[in-house]
């Protein structure tokens, strides 16, 4: 079964491909069958991932599958949220929303500076679905004071994890893809669809 993915991010799509192996589907990105993005106008990033996978089968006609993920630091409320990636403004760089949140949470103390990323992942069969597959994922850290590591990308260089002694940015990637939010999610996801297949309530 063709599938499309609500992302033209090369890194989501590679990951997601590999954890939906064992379901024999063909992911296909949506930044190859269509430009437009949908307005994410939701409140939560369940919301979101339901807008995006929405609009994705609106547009082609396929299944398809979406995520909305970001991070969420204890002292600020929950912030930056679902704003994480243009948490400085519509123009952010990855850089520039680290520099915003180091300066947010400089007066809070390190044994207060608790966050997590998260990950809401969402399946529909077509863009009236009514019983959405959704599938969530929590990988819990700390931010640190200053960026530490090469790897990754967004927040990685300042969200540490206590488990591994390490930020995200100094994990292996491979390691990584094991721990992560998204990892989380879309193992759940997977586990779900073939629950759903084996009961007959879902086409291979």
């Amino acid at each position: 079964m063709k599938v499309v993915f609500a992302s033209g991010n090369t890194g989501k799509v590679r990951e997601v491909s590999q954890m939906l192996a064992p379901l024999h589907w063909q992911v296909v990105p949506q930044s190859q069958l269509f430009d437009e993005a949908a307005a994410e106008t939701g409140l939560t990033f369940v919301e979101n991932a339901l807008i995006k996978a929405r609009f994705a089968c609106a547009k082609t006609g396929l299944p398809a599958i979406a995520d909305d993920s970001g991070l969420e630091v204890a002292a600020l409320g929950g912030a930056p949220g679902i704003h994480s990636a243009r948490f400085a403004g519509a123009d952010a760089t990855d850089s520039s929303n680290i520099d915003r949140l180091l300066a947010a949470l400089q007066a809070v103390p390190p044994d207060q500076r608790q966050a997590s990323f998260y990950c809401a992942m969402v399946f529909l069969r077509h863009a009236e679905d009514p019983t959405p597959v959704i599938a969530l994922g929590r990988w819990n850290g700390e931010i640190l004071q200053a960026r530490r590591g090469e790897h990754g990308f967004g927040y990685d260089p300042i969200f540490y994890v206590p488990s591994e002694g390490c930020t995200a940015a100094e994990l292996p990637p491979e390691r990584k893809y094991q721990l992560s939010h998204r990892a989380q999610a879309l193992r759940s996801l997977v586990t779900q669809i073939q629950d759903l297949q084996q009961q007959g309530l879902l086409r291979h």
